[in-house]
């Protein structure tokens, strides 16, 4: 896109109103993946923002060359996705106050060519909706079996829904109203959101339309486990920070997590003293529950096994994540993010 014709995207956007949407893009050195980011929405979104988190690898100037609007972060605030996000949404506003939707993407994602038009038109058929998000897919999901866990997690049916990933499209008003993302939050952003936002009458809508691919790039098993300790912190974090769903959400993720990583282990532990049979049965549930999961997937058999296995495996990041939420609130420390790029 042309920076010309950007210009003119950008003065057009002052005056729209549904016919305009303003997306939001974040990211941090993904080189070739914005690329392809903001070349997916140049012939759709009227503007774009993209919010830049401390970039070396020439993300900004590549973005200001196609004409797009750039925020660059103050890295000397705690980076947080939530607040990259409430900041593009301010430049967004300040540029075009008209706007009723915002689209927020990350930047190794690329948009579907279709879906800020339907996303859009969606909403404006169902104006108790305030957050409308469509299926997202991995780009590369063969490449490892981490991909392939990726993809089967987003495959969410369509119909109402409780949150949101950080890909979705909002009302700009209902957006407003409740004041955006919460910037202390260094994960879990947008289901914190989504609850504040269902408090208020709100609907969140999850429709059938391909909305992005996603370009996860995870290869190692340590990458997985980051992810997974994020999950748990996230859940951690859900049960004291948010207390407005009456779903209390969190809580059964978080106990869920405790019972499988840690009181089974401790009971096989001590039962071990006196009942090595005891021992044993404890140890099987493991393999039991992966058998059970298995069995119980909607999927190829394949990538059923592997779903299961690592759903029981990854309860275990999923305490660490539990107990490094817990010690830094004891400690009355905030965190930095936890990152598996």
């Amino acid at each position: 896109m042309a920076a010309a014709d950007v210009t003119k995207n950008t003065a057009s956007a002052r005056n729209s109103g549904s016919q305009c949407i303003g997306v939001v893009v974040i990211g941090r050195n993904e080189g070739e993946r914005l690329k392809r980011c903001l070349a997916s929405l140049e012939e759709s979104a009227c503007l774009i923002v993209y919010v830049d988190s401390g970039s070396t690898d020439g993300s900004v100037a590549m973005a200001q060359e196609r004409g797009v609007e750039v925020v660059a972060l103050d890295m000397r605030t705690p980076f947080t996705a939530a607040r990259a996000r409430n900041g593009g949404f301010d430049r967004l506003r300040n540029v075009a106050p008209a706007l009723q939707y915002v689209q927020f993407v990350d930047g190794d994602c690329e948009v579907h060519s279709e879906w800020l038009g339907a996303a859009s038109r969606f909403m404006d058929q169902h104006p108790e909706v305030v957050v409308v998000a469509g299926r997202l897919r991995e780009k590369h999901p063969e490449a490892s079996v981490y991909n392939m866990l990726c993809d089967l997690e987003w495959d969410a049916p369509a119909g109402e829904a409780r949150m949101c990933g950080g890909l979705a499209m909002m009302r700009v008003s209902a957006f407003e109203r409740v004041g955006g993302f919460n910037s202390a939050l260094i994960c879990g952003e947008e289901p914190e959101l989504c609850s504040r936002l269902r408090s208020r009458g709100g609907k969140i809508w999850r429709i059938a339309d391909d909305m992005a691919l996603h370009d996860a790039n995870m290869h190692r098993f340590g990458q997985w486990w980051l992810r997974a300790v994020r999950s748990g912190y996230s859940d951690a974090q859900a049960t004291v920070v948010d207390k407005i769903a009456p779903e209390r959400r969190g809580v059964r993720a978080s106990r869920s997590t405790w019972f499988w990583a840690f009181a089974i282990p401790v009971s096989a532990a001590f039962a071990a003293l006196w009942s090595p049979l005891l021992t044993l049965m404890l140890t099987l549930a493991y393999p039991f529950q992966v058998v059970r999961l298995a069995l119980g997937g909607n999927a190829s058999p394949r990538q059923n096994w592997w779903r299961a296995l690592f759903l029981v495996l990854g309860k275990f990041p999923e305490l660490q994540g539990q107990i490094k939420y817990r010690q830094e609130r004891l400690r009355g420390r905030s965190s930095r993010l936890i990152e598996h790029k």
